[in-house]
């Protein structure tokens, strides 16, 4: 049986749509009566895999309604799209050549499909953004503070650090209610914290940014959050082993984690020095601790099992 694969490129005001590969395009409006006649075109093709661009906000009402209409989604990166279209030589950049390029990428790469997040899910998600908001303003007027010279400029940043951190509690507040609210959150969270360095915090970033964990793989996971390590060599010519791509903020939280677990968990701590011992530079060992403690939590919460030192 044929494959199809659905590419849509989403802009303000409408969607384009290219199938692959009968090579049959369309547009709608992005509205409600846009988005109805979009899935039922789409449930006439049957597709294999329906591809959204990720378009700053603009995907996210599109890929709810086809997620919700149960039609194989995944919402890609833009990036990898464009990388994909140079490597095939097309520069030329149109809404329906772009609707193209994604519905190509989608059946050449063939990602896997992802469940949209429920409205839960997504207010989790937007709380955690919203205080690592916060907490990025509140280290900037410290910092502002601290080097101001006017009695009346440290008294206006006083005040406003005071609403930030006011602010702060109250979103923390906010997201611990929410997850203590949800049995499944509550039980995810509790097996979290139950690792010597994963704190509240630690906790709810993963719950809202990497809502596939304890489904993947250990390579799967660490790839995901962007903690695998890849190496660059050609020839007789030997690169460094590096990490890059994956959900920066997920790594941010699993690395201060990390920082955390060094110091305080005595197996990571132990794994963290003999790295040390074996000539590991600092920085090294740490994304290296930070893969294991992302790897851990992830068979923790698959095998639904508290931390153990054994």
């Amino acid at each position: 049986m044929e494959q199809t694969f659905v590419g849509i490129d989403v802009s303000k005001d409408r969607l384009d749509v290219h199938v692959r590969p009968s090579g049959a395009a369309f547009a709608v409006p992005r509205d409600g009566k846009g988005v109805e006649e979009l899935l039922d075109r789409l449930r006439t093709v049957a597709p294999t895999l329906i591809a959204v661009e990720a378009t700053g906000g603009f995907e996210t009402i599109v890929a709810a309604a086809i997620g919700a209409a149960q039609l194989p989604l995944v919402v890609v990166n833009p990036a990898q799209v464009r990388h994909y279209a140079q490597a095939v030589g097309k520069r030329a950049k149109t809404d329906p050549i772009d609707a193209e390029m994604i519905a190509r990428f989608a059946e050449a790469v063939k990602p896997e499909p992802r469940q949209v997040p429920d409205a839960a899910a997504r207010l989790l998600g937007e709380l955690v953004a919203r205080r690592r908001q916060i907490v990025e303003m509140l280290v900037a007027e410290r910092q502002r503070e601290k080097r101001a010279d006017n009695v009346r400029v440290r008294k206006s940043l006083a005040r406003h650090i005071k609403v930030l951190e006011r602010e702060l509690q109250d979103l923390t507040d906010d997201i611990s209610g929410l997850i203590r609210g949800s049995p499944a959150w509550r039980e995810t969270e509790d097996l979290l914290v139950s690792v010597p360095g994963v704190a509240d915090k630690t906790s709810s970033s993963l719950l809202a940014e990497v809502p596939e964990l304890g489904r993947l793989t250990r390579r799967q996971i660490a790839s995901l959050v962007g903690v695998a390590p890849f190496t660059r060599e050609s020839g007789r010519w030997k690169g460094k082993s590096m990490i890059a791509g994956g959900r920066a903020p997920a790594r941010a939280a699993i690395y201060m984690a990390a920082l955390s677990a060094s110091h305080h968990n005595p197996v990571l701590r132990a794994f963290y020095r003999r790295l040390l011992a074996a000539g590991k530079p600092k920085m090294v060992a740490l994304i290296a601790v930070a893969r294991k403690l992302l790897v851990i939590l992830n068979a923790m919460i698959r095998d639904k099992k508290p931390w153990q030192y054994a």
